[in-house]
């Protein structure tokens, strides 16, 4: 099974063949169910079939535009590959490379169609993700009318961002939060942290975030342990960290957080789900968020 699956009309099957030979994709056949079962299971879906037989089976699948796939409707008389969802998100790249067909991509995202790059486009093309999602719609609108700084920190570093600025880093799946106690050194952090991961079969590449709460700002051994694991550290304001669910009690609460280690994975992981609670190695406080 490919990332990548091209659904057409009976009728259409033999074109729908090449255009998934062209992609490297898998052809089905349209059933009324077959949206729904290949919505949450594929990256990029190609509809070869009228716009509003798309439109009518998708609506009630749509979840985030951050994990719903790419959909690119292809006109039945093959002249056309128009992005319905997702276009920031691979549809009009999708539709771009239908283009090697002779189809023509219609971009209709603000950006983009105006030959303008977006938070998501950049994001896709060094291979990082977005860490706050809801900064881009404010950075794109930006983009319409001029030209932003793109600003890359190698670090170590710590960057003071406000709402509009989108923040990118490496790709990952899992979030770390991390607590620790005054005075920690770089070695027991870095401890800490590997067990933690290797209890749990993620490698340290999968890591996208580590998060702690801005009280550590002044704990070089943490810093400096993040760092030696070539990741990013960001700090979380109070508010931020106290917003979260489903964390167990804390001896934080003496210092008016709800936690550490869960809340600040949580924070900034983006299905908020615990995959490890909070556990202590010594003097340090390890939990891991998807």
């Amino acid at each position: 099974m490919t990332g990548t699956v091209v659904i057409a009309l009976p009728y259409f099957r033999p074109d729908a063949e090449r255009i998934a030979a062209y992609l490297g994709a898998d052809a089905v056949t349209y059933s009324p169910e077959i949206f729904e079962e290949l919505f949450s299971s594929r990256k990029r879906i190609v509809a070869l079939m009228s716009l509003g037989i798309v439109v009518r089976k998708i609506a009630p699948l749509l979840g985030d535009k951050w994990t719903d796939p790419a959909v690119v409707v292809v006109s039945p008389d093959l002249r056309f590959a128009v992005p319905l969802l997702g276009g920031h998100h691979g549809a009009n790249d999708l539709a771009r490379e239908l283009a090697g067909l002779g189809l023509v991509p219609v971009i209709t995202t603000a950006t983009e169609s105006r030959g303008r790059d977006s938070v998501e486009s950049l994001a896709e093309r060094t291979g990082t993700a977005v860490v706050n999602r809801d900064s881009t719609r404010a950075v794109n609108a930006a983009l319409l009318d001029r030209d932003l700084p793109v600003h890359a920190v190698a670090g170590p570093a710590i960057v003071l961002a406000g709402p509009a600025v989108s923040l990118l880093v490496k790709k990952g799946t899992c979030t770390v939060g991390i607590g620790c106690r005054k005075g920690v050194g770089e070695d027991e952090v870095l401890r800490a942290v590997r067990s933690a991961l290797e209890e749990n079969g993620i490698a340290e590449t999968d890591v996208f975030l580590y998060a702690t709460t801005v009280k550590k700002m002044q704990e070089p051994g943490l810093i400096a342990a993040v760092g030696a694991l070539s990741g990013n550290l960001i700090f979380l304001e109070d508010d931020t960290i106290n917003a979260q669910a489903g964390c167990g009690p804390s001896r934080a609460t003496k210092i008016g957080l709800l936690g550490v280690a869960g809340p600040c994975a949580l924070a900034v992981s983006f299905e908020k789900h615990l995959i490890m609670e909070k556990r202590v190695y010594g003097r340090v406080t390890v939990a891991i968020a998807r």
